[in-house]
């Protein structure tokens, strides 16, 4: 099979993101190495590091250089939480999503995922 850029752009990915010391936040791919982009918010992160995925993946098919493909995930784990919050923790995670500009999904999964020193996955 010959892959090309759209095969590997429908792959999933791990993207990882974190504050960065300068502000804003910093995102890679590290399945993809020195793939890395940084942006202002998380949005504009995710935004960045897309577009640094497609550079890479056409930097990658042009010069002949190998490109892995993702992990595969366990089995083991749905990736589905369900947990039951104070209505005053909830109001205040929606304001701050909206702050942030992100879905109180992202927003909550960012907060996990950095509170439990975990790579936090898009």
């Amino acid at each position: 099979m010959n892959k090309d850029l759209q095969y590997y752009l429908g792959l999933p990915y791990q993207v990882t993101l974190h504050p960065s010391a300068d502000g804003g936040y910093a995102v890679e791919i590290p399945e993809l190495p020195g793939c890395i982009s940084q942006g202002q918010t998380v949005e504009e992160a995710l935004k960045m590091i897309e577009d640094a995925k497609i550079c890479w993946l056409e930097t990658a098919l042009e010069e002949s250089i190998e490109i892995p493909e993702p992990a595969r995930e366990s089995d083991d784990y749905s990736g589905k939480l369900n947990i039951r919050i104070p209505k005053s923790l909830h109001r205040t995670l929606v304001e701050k999503a909206k702050d942030e500009k992100v879905s109180l999904n992202q927003y909550i999964m960012y907060q996990l995922a950095r509170s439990a020193g975990h790579p936090i996955i898009k």
